[in-house]
Formats: structure tokens, C-alpha cells, sequence
């Protein structure tokens, strides 16, 4: 069921995670769960650089034409999807290292569902503030990276000494794809790909 685990989650995770590693919804639930997680920060983002206004601390709001910051959110959907998928992969790859076994759709609800508090934060930027949408991030970064710590040992059936390896390990490589999609985001706003402002 689409998002039958999201409450749990924030109320108490690690119970929630034994409920994921037993139920094990499969590839199209996850992914179910991906694509209308994903809507949130694209949505909300759209509505605030076309009809909010994002206010950066000095001058008037700052404002995108409708067509660019539909563009904007339809880029940042695509990769925000791709990233979970990237890290599912890397968790998936780098399992048997440490002694797992799992099958990619553990992995994929891994990802999935750690994503979740980061995507969630999609809800703050209609308060298109820019100190209040950093603080609303570092605060879904730092319970996603709760969630991983967390989920690892129970999900990929990890002892927890080797758990933390493996999650920290996991952490660094989604601190390299946030970075490459950075990146990958300059490079095209340097192609004619940035956003389009109203006057």
C-alpha cells in the first residue's frame, strides 16, 4: 500500500523497519512509494518559484516564469527518482562485502524509505525562505541518515557493528550523488538550461 509505513517511520522506526524486512512489499510498491514521495519537493517547489516567491534575505521575492520553474520541477522529480535508485544500487552493490545477501528490492525500500524525511522537506519550501528551508533540510538529512543507521542492520540482515560500517559507507556515497547532481545542475545551467526569471 502506498505509503503504509511513513507514519511509523517518524514514530518509531525501528519497529517499523522489522514490520518493512518482514512484510518485503516487493519492486512495485517501492517504486509506487518513490514516485508520489518525489511529487512533493517537485510540486512544492514549482508553486514556490512561480507564485510565492523565494526571499534570499535582501531585495523582493524572486520569482520564476511558469515555464521555467515547470521545467525546474520536472528536472528535480527525475532526479530525485534517480538518485534513489543509484543509492538502492550502490546499497545493493556493496552488500556483499559486508556479509549480506540481499535482492535489489531491499534495497530499493532501504533507499526508499530513508529518502523519505529529505523528500518530505518539500512541504517547507512553501515557505520559500531560504534560512527556513536550510533548517528544514539539515533536519531531513540528518533523521534520513537516522533512518539508514537504523534500517540497515534490520533490512539487510547485518550485524550492527558491520551495519555501521556499511551504513556510513552508504552515507558518503549519497553525499557524492547530491554532489554530482550539483554539479550535473551547473554544468547545465552553463549549456542555456538555467532558469528563466520574471522581471
Amino acid at each position: 500500500m502506498i505509503l503504509n509505513h511513513l507514519w511509523g517511520l517518524y514514530t518509531h522506526p525501528r519497529q517499523e523497519w522489522k514490520t518493512i524486512e518482514r512484510s518485503h512489499e516487493g519492486l512495485s510498491s517501492s517504486l509506487i512509494h518513490i514516485l508520489v514521495i518525489a511529487l512533493i519537493p517537485a510540486i512544492c517547489g514549482y508553486f514556490a518559484a512561480a507564485h510565492i516567491g523565494w526571499d534570499i534575505g535582501a531585495g523582493d521575492p524572486i520569482y520564476l516564469t511558469n515555464l521555467s520553474a515547470l521545467k525546474m520541477a520536472g528536472a528535480m522529480y527525475i532526479a530525485l527518482i534517480a538518485g534513489v535508485f543509484a543509492l538502492a544500487y550502490l546499497a545493493h552493490w556493496m552488500a556483499k562485502t559486508f556479509g549480506a545477501d540481499p535482492d535489489f528490492s531491499q534495497a530499493l525500500e532501504l533507499a526508499a524509505y530513508t529518502a523519505t524525511p529529505m523528500f518530505m522537506v518539500g512541504f517547507a519550501t512553501l515557505y520559500p525562505q531560504l534560512w527556513f528551508v536550510m533548517m528544514a533540510g539539515l533536519a531531513g538529512v540528518t533523521y534520513s541518515v537516522y533512518l539508514l543507521y537504523s534500517g540497515v542492520p534490520i533490512l539487510m540482515n547485518i550485524p550492527e557493528e558491520r551495519g555501521f560500517i556499511y551504513a556510513s559507507s552508504l552515507v558518503t556515497c549519497g553525499l557524492v550523488l547530491l554532489v554530482g547532481i550539483m554539479a550535473s545542475s551547473v554544468i547545465l545551467w552553463s549549456y542555456g538550461f538555467g532558469p528563466a526569471y520574471m522581471s
